[in-house]
């Protein structure tokens, strides 16, 4: 789960309206089932361009060297998989900040692409959008847990790329995604697990937006 602290799941205000509008951005017009494949694609990219070398940066998450912020991504890459075939166990009923976070696997440059290629797949099935499911050790639909899934590729992808010099170039339909699901008043997605949102001017380009609806200042440089 995306995070400083934690997960973005607790004490969420559940909501299966997917439509969003903003006056600049784009509209979610999805019917509740975002395509994860365009941000997962893009962190996959990312990840690959990252150099040995960069891997102790710091980066925009205050406990998270680089290092540290892929292990976080193929974490919650193989969770939500487990997710989307409502697999459940440990992978969808552990707490976000009840263990550590796992160190960065030796083959992460292979198995991260690979991790990112089986969310994609799993969340193409239809019955991964159908009924409810687990992540982070709670019960919720599982429209809300794609939306939630796509959301952390998003910002983590916003991340891994401001820490490692990387043109970031989310996909405007993702980025719709992220701007109502971190739109919500009060929504934990936004805080405690991301922080208070970080005030962005209205003719900001929209990417800027979502990240401060974060908690993250879009000016954030290592």
């Amino acid at each position: 789960m995306s995070s400083r602290t934690g997960s973005g799941l607790k004490g969420m205000d559940i909501e299966t309206d997917t439509e969003a509008t903003d006056a600049d951005g784009p509209k979610n017009q999805d019917g509740g089932r975002p395509d994860l494949e365009p941000p997962a694609r893009h962190m996959a990219e990312l990840a690959g361009a990252v150099g040995d070398g960069q891997l102790g940066d710091r980066t925009p998450c205050p406990d998270y060297a680089v290092r540290d912020l892929l292990a976080h991504v193929s974490g919650l890459t193989v969770a939500f998989c487990a997710a989307a075939k409502k697999e459940f166990g440990p992978l969808t009923d552990t707490a976000p900040g009840t263990v550590p976070n796992p160190e960065l696997a030796a083959d992460w440059r292979t198995a991260l692409p690979r991790q990112l290629a089986d969310l994609i797949a799993a969340w193409h099935s239809p019955a991964a959008w159908e009924g409810e499911t687990r992540a982070g050790g709670f019960t919720l639909p599982a429209v809300v847990a794609g939306r939630i899934a796509l959301n952390e590729l998003v910002v983590h992808g916003w991340d891994l790329a401001r820490a490692t010099g990387q043109r970031y170039a989310p996909d405007p339909a993702s980025l719709g995604v992220s701007y109502a699901l971190l739109g919500q008043p009060d929504s934990p997605t936004r805080a405690p697990a991301f922080g208070p949102a970080v005030g962005v001017a209205r003719d900001a380009p929209f990417v800027d937006r979502v990240i401060g609806l974060s908690g993250r200042s879009p000016d954030w440089k290592p």
